[in-house]
């Protein structure tokens, strides 16, 4: 990493190691001074004349009020195998950046990959029934089968109920914490930590050493939503946690379905509320997939990549026109060892899924996830009843 790079690097970790600066004035430097080692340079005068940064967060950053030391900071993230991922990285995830209030910082333990831009996240009671829990895990392993991505927020119950669904689905899912990566909460849950790291990853905006505080977790929930391009709210009560991330995706642009259960049941309130006032109604993983797919749309803008605005508030029709004309010269696609396979195996006749997975001997999830990969990318079209054909052939 260059002098200047690495410098910058620790400037966006400093910022965050100033209590006084929440993740609003962060952003407010940053849009007023263009990078964070300009911010971090300047003087009292400077930063108080930045619109709506409060006095307080001013001085406090003039003075270098850190909580700990920045670079002492940054050799622990490096030393535990923490990745500091900023607004301004490519590799940020781009669903997230579109919210009004987007993390200036995000600390990761695991990876994020371009196909988790299909994400839906599956929250709910911590209190949560057997029955409650069992349909989760069968909900999300469907939705992992498909390619997709299961987002959560890591709490005991219906979350961690997503997470080991998807986990026994071999499908990736992120885990969202209302507190440092280094503290380990809930702690029932230390051995599926492991588990979502290696599958997936676990985020979090707060640095090390911020402690499970109520107050944190409203702010880790804009997170989970605006990763997503969808929540599932299972089981929770009337007055629920999940019932804010639904109205934060709804403010997000996002899809909300709710799962129905016993009526009049505390537990059922919530789902209850939210189909009352328009949510999707979700009993299956099709119910969601038939929501979302029209939100997904290929971009082929840079080969193998997913466009980082494509994937969310997108409509079939924007879909149709994104996708750049014959006559255009388009560089080629980078495809992948299974997508190459894949495609081998498609032509101008549409193949259920059953079909494909016999003809190249993969189990039916690794099918559906590369099938998914290659549809984002344009290079195959699905149809109704599962059944796909190649888009190159078909059209040419």
């Amino acid at each position: 990493m260059a002098r200047n790079e690495h410098e910058e690097r620790i400037a966006w970790l400093a910022l965050r190691l100033i209590p006084d600066l929440g993740n609003r004035s962060v952003l407010r430097l940053i849009g007023h001074f263009g990078s964070p080692l300009a911010a971090l340079k300047a003087n009292l005068r400077e930063l108080l004349a930045v619109p709506d940064l409060r006095e307080k967060a001013a001085m406090a950053l003039a003075g270098k009020r850190f909580m700990r030391s920045p670079d002492i900071e940054w050799q622990t993230l490096q030393k535990e195998g923490i990745k500091l991922l900023t607004i301004k990285d490519d590799d940020y995830p781009s669903n997230l950046s579109l919210i009004p209030d987007p993390p200036a910082v995000l600390f990761l333990k695991g990876t994020l990959e371009p196909r988790d831009l299909v994400s839906v996240a599956v929250v709910g009671s911590r209190a949560a029934s057997p029955m409650g829990m069992a349909f989760t895990e069968r909900l999300c392993g469907d939705l992992a089968r498909y390619g997709v991505t299961v987002v959560s927020g890591f709490a005991v119950g219906i979350d961690s109920a997503a997470h080991r669904g998807t986990l026994k689905a071999k499908g990736r899912t992120l885990g969202v914490l209302g507190c440092g990566l280094d503290i380990e909460y809930p702690r029932g849950n230390a051995s599926l930590r492991d588990e979502v790291i290696q599958s997936g990853g676990l985020l979090t905006e707060f640095p090390l050493a911020t402690p499970p505080a109520a107050g944190h977790f409203p702010l880790r929930n804009r997170i989970i939503s605006g990763l997503a391009l969808g929540v599932v709210v299972v089981e929770a009560a009337d007055r629920s946690g999940s019932l804010i991330t639904a109205r934060l995706a709804l403010e997000q642009g996002r899809e909300v379905f709710a799962v129905p259960g016993i009526a009049r049941h505390f537990r059922s309130t919530g789902p209850h509320r939210l189909l009352k006032q328009g949510a999707k109604l979700a009993e299956c993983a099709e119910d969601i997939m038939e929501e979302i797919r029209p939100l997904i749309r290929p971009s082929r803008n840079l080969p193998g990549k997913i466009s980082r605005h494509a994937s969310v508030g997108s409509s079939s029709a924007d879909s149709a026109a994104a996708r750049p004309a014959p006559s255009q010269s388009l560089p080629p696609v980078q495809l992948s060892f299974e997508e190459t396979t894949l495609m081998g195996a498609l032509d101008a006749t549409p193949q259920h899924i059953d079909e494909i997975s016999r003809r190249i001997q993969w189990p039916v999830s690794r099918v559906m996830a590369t099938l998914l990969a290659l549809e984002l990318k344009g290079m195959i079209q699905q149809l109704p009843g599962k059944y796909f054909t190649s888009s190159q052939q078909s059209s040419g």
